[in-house]
């Protein structure tokens, strides 16, 4: 069939487009300009904004992309990916573009994203460490000084810590993303670094109350976790394989806890799960942290579709709506499984919605509106990830009619806190003893 003028210049301006991002390194000024060039061409599904200014004053670029770009819907749950954080660490910052690239160029023409950007709100930040990047002026496979901040400050380590107190400095970058994580409902994230190849998972840090004297520092939730983990290495070309870079250390099935890697404090991963109420992975892509750039295009082939998959997760599990007896939403009522209490209660946001990621199974929520009784539902959650939608649960509680209440956790070291009251009333043999004959006389 004939092709029309128009449809000849429109084919013309698609290529283009895809052709505009090669494979290579990209400075803060080209990346700025691709992404603006982006949200110009396809406006009416992405949107571009700054949520901060590093150091020396760069802007921290987010790109998002959805049906509804611009602000939260209801139902809709938020994920984002995050890379460059350690300046010297490359790989990441040209994936993330280059995903950006394969979402805009497949929507309305590939069902599969077109349905996943349909149903989800993807938040890409390229870089969270643009002044690390523009600093690292020779490549190095191992360690350069632009690994840090402008300050000196490795962002990765900056974070509020749950285990230990910390009397760092909170940086520019880190703040902003703080407060990012504060003004969405995330639910799902990840963190591309280089210098690896393995999907590390909370927790990084640790004590006696997550497992740490095992070498384990074990979430709630480590079940979901393992399964986010190996959803990213088993999509991937080689990770699941397990071999580590240079053979001093193997990954089985290409994950790790972060702890039984190496401790870590005031890690982002951390800091999502427990105070964004975000679940986020590590992900470590590269055996060099800055990679000579003709390999890009065999990195993006490798994880192209662990990148894909791995946003699908965010459709796990159950989610809903909290409301009163006229149908208002209640924020800050706590919803939680039952079994996988959250050292940092999981409440509703400002529309009393809540999500969490649950594996298929069987599980008992209860949602409690803070002075009224709680409410607990059986739920059998199915896979859903295929269909782009986790499981419906709303709680309705008719007898309560209430405003907002600011409910806020303390940024001190909880899990501290945790340790120390599990020491205080730790049973000695003679207590167990007497708890057990009484028990029997009870009976």
């Amino acid at each position: 069939p004939s092709v029309s003028l128009q449809d000849a210049v429109g084919i013309l301006c698609l290529v283009s487009a895809v052709a505009a991002l090669d494979f290579k390194y990209h400075n803060a000024e080209e990346l700025e300009a691709y992404l603006k060039d982006v949200h110009k061409q396809y406006s009416s599904f992405t949107h571009l904004h700054s949520i901060g200014r590093s150091v020396e004053g760069r802007d921290l670029w987010v790109l998002v992309l959805g049906r509804f770009p611009t602000h939260h819907k209801i139902g809709i749950p938020e994920f984002k990916y995050v890379a460059n954080m350690h300046g010297d660490e490359t790989v990441g910052r040209e994936l993330l573009l280059h995903l950006i690239d394969f979402l805009v160029t497949s929507y309305r023409r590939d069902p599969v994203i077109t349905r996943l950007l349909n149903s989800t709100r993807i938040h890409i930040m390229p870089t969270m460490n643009p002044d690390g990047f523009e600093a690292t002026k020779v490549p190095d496979c191992y360690y350069s000084p632009g690994r840090y901040n402008k300050n000196g400050e490795d962002l990765n380590r900056n974070f509020p810590d749950a285990f230990e107190p910390s009397n760092a400095s909170i940086q520019p970058e880190t703040q902003a993303v703080m407060n990012w994580i504060q003004n969405e409902t995330f639910v799902l994230s990840a963190n591309l670094h280089g210098g690896a190849l393995v999907a590390s998972y909370t927790f990084d840090n640790g004590n006696s109350v997550t497992g740490s004297l095992q070498g384990y520092s074990r979430s709630p939730d480590d079940d979901v976790f393992i399964h986010l983990a190996k959803t990213y290495s088993y999509n991937h070309a080689s990770m699941y394989k397990g071999t580590e870079c240079d053979n001093r250390q193997t990954f089985p099935e290409g994950i790790t806890n972060g702890y039984s890697w190496y401790q870590l404090e005031g890690g982002m991963q951390d800091y999502n799960y427990i105070w964004g109420q975000c679940f986020e992975i590590t992900l470590e892509l590269s055996c060099c942290k800055y990679p000579p750039a003709d390999q890009l295009e065999q990195f993006w082939r490798d994880n192209k579709v662990a990148l894909i998959e791995y946003i699908k997760q965010v459709h796990l599990g159950v989610k809903g709506q909290v409301t009163d007896g006229n149908g208002n939403p209640i924020p800050n009522a706590i919803v939680e499984a039952k079994g996988r209490p959250h050292v940092c209660p999981y409440r509703t946001n400002q529309h009393g919605e809540y999500f969490l990621l649950l594996l298929p199974g069987t599980y008992e929520i209860n949602a409690t509106v803070p002075g009224f009784k709680s409410m607990v539902k059986t739920v059998e959650i199915p896979n859903n990830t295929g269909n782009f939608s986790a499981l419906k649960q709303d709680f309705s509680f008719s007898e309560v009619s209430l405003t907002s209440r600011a409910a806020s956790c303390p940024k001190t070291p909880l899990y501290q806190e945790l340790e120390q009251s599990s020491a205080a009333v730790k049973p000695t043999p003679h207590i167990l003893a007497l708890i057990t004959v009484m028990f029997v006389i009870i009976k």
